[in-house]
């Protein structure tokens, strides 16, 4: 077998999402439509439009059960989300987490794509910027560097998992977490790697929020119920909802996978990843409609699939005036016209739009579909978009059981005209 021809799967999971922050209790919450949207007080205060957000909970508690007082001390919001999240991964696939003074536990076959949105401004707006603006600078301690660089993300699951491959943080806006996924996939078939975790994080803060508050491109009408702002594929819908979290996977080749006897999620298929170029109405904020249609169809060659194949497709799916074009790019890049569209739904409908985070917890949402076989609702979408009227029996407003879907389609567009496209495939032996 040839590099090329290397066969990869998913043997690990990790979630830290607003409404669960492990895999049992995330798959709970898809099966039954349990957001995880809340009111923000701290919004509230600081005069924001919208005054929702989902956010994960009981996270200092996790913290102090997984990690040491000084590693803790040395981690930003979206540092511990994602060491919580890759921990979890890193058992959920066998392996036990090595002693920090063990200097024979480095694993030189394993390494690391985890990526973030915006990182450590939490970090910079609460600490580097008023004691720089305030003259005291030694103030600032020895791990501000650390934890305001992009890449402190991925370099500190390295510490934690004595990771000794490639590591590394990617950065594409939303369309980040799809991305590491594929370039985690893109190593190993190259024979750079056995294993590699995948995923994003993004912190909880106002400081990333508001940028987005300012662009009025947040919901801010549902404010008195939470519950109901995340409204994806809706004629009511009228922004996203900002959240926060990771998502952790592992991928693996299916021979290393075979050798140690490993459990199987899914097995990945391919993926696309590219930029519209900023042309034909793409831009810093708008996708290129001919870049999101290549994309997918790339994902489908590289897969090695046909359209008729895909039984599911996770939507990017935001809740903005871009779902109905997303939606009709889907059918004209799948040359598949409503009447015999996939079903197609949005996990943003139950945990918000988690920035760099997205397209790993999605993804580990589609994996669980297909690995417990249902299929999440899309909620809060009754008053379909008169854009998508066609397309509504796609669309899945109650969770559905023993679906027998084969294939999932996970898509993630992202500021900058970038797209990423992955398949996944249920694992059968």
């Amino acid at each position: 077998m040839t590099s090329q021809e290397k066969r990869v799967v998913v043997t690990g999971l990790g979630v830290l999402a607003p409404n669960g922050h492990n895999v049992q209790e995330f798959e709970s919450a898809l099966r039954n439509g349990r957001t995880g949207i809340r009111h923000n007080p701290e919004m509230d205060e600081f005069k924001f439009s919208c005054q929702v957000a989902a956010i994960p909970q009981g996270i200092e508690e996790l913290c102090v059960a997984n990690f040491s007082e000084e590693l803790l001390m040395s981690m930003n919001c979206a540092q511990r989300y994602a060491a919580l999240a890759a921990v979890e991964c890193w058992r959920d696939a066998g392996f036990e987490v090595p002693s920090e003074t063990d200097d024979e536990a480095i694993d030189w076959e394993t390494g690391a794509v985890f990526g973030t949105g915006i990182g450590g401004m939490e970090t910079i707006a609460e600490r580097v910027a008023p004691l720089v603006n305030e003259r005291k600078i030694r103030r600032l301690g020895s791990t501000a560097v650390e934890q305001v660089m992009a890449s402190g993300v991925s370099a500190r699951l390295s510490g934690i998992l004595a990771l000794g491959n490639q590591v590394t943080t990617n950065s594409s806006a939303c369309s980040t977490g799809t991305e590491a996924v594929i370039e985690g996939l893109y190593r190993i078939r190259a024979g750079r790697s056995s294993r590699m975790i995948c995923g994003g994080t993004e912190a909880a803060t106002r400081y990333i929020w508001a940028g987005f508050d300012a662009m009025r491109v947040l919901a801010r009408k549902w404010n008195d119920s939470p519950s109901k702002a995340s409204r994806p594929l809706s004629a009511s819908a009228g922004g996203f909802v900002p959240g926060a979290g990771a998502g952790a996977l592992m991928l693996e080749s299916l021979e290393s996978a075979s050798k140690r006897g490993a459990r199987i999620y899914a097995e990945v298929l391919g993926g696309s990843i590219n930029c519209g170029g900023h042309r034909s109405g793409g831009s810093m904020t708008a996708p290129n409609p001919l870049g999101v249609e290549r994309c997918i169809k790339e994902a489908l060659s590289e897969s090695k699939i046909t359209a008729d194949q895909v039984d599911l497709i996770s939507g990017h799916l935001t809740a903005t005036g871009a779902d109905p074009k997303e939606v009709w790019a889907w059918s004209r890049a799948l040359g598949r016209p409503a009447e015999d569209f996939p079903t197609i739904l949005s996990t943003k409908s139950l945990i918000g739009h988690t920035l760099g985070a997205a397209g790993a917890i999605e993804s580990i949402a589609a994996i669980l579909m297909l690995h417990s076989d249902f299929v999440h609702p899309s909620v809060n979408c009754e008053d379909v978009h008169p854009d998508l009227v066609a397309f509504e029996g796609s669309i899945p407003r109650k969770a559905k059981e023993n679906e027998g879907n084969d294939i999932v389609m996970k898509a993630s567009f992202g500021f900058g005209d970038v797209n990423a496209c992955v398949s996944f495939q249920r694992w059968q032996a």
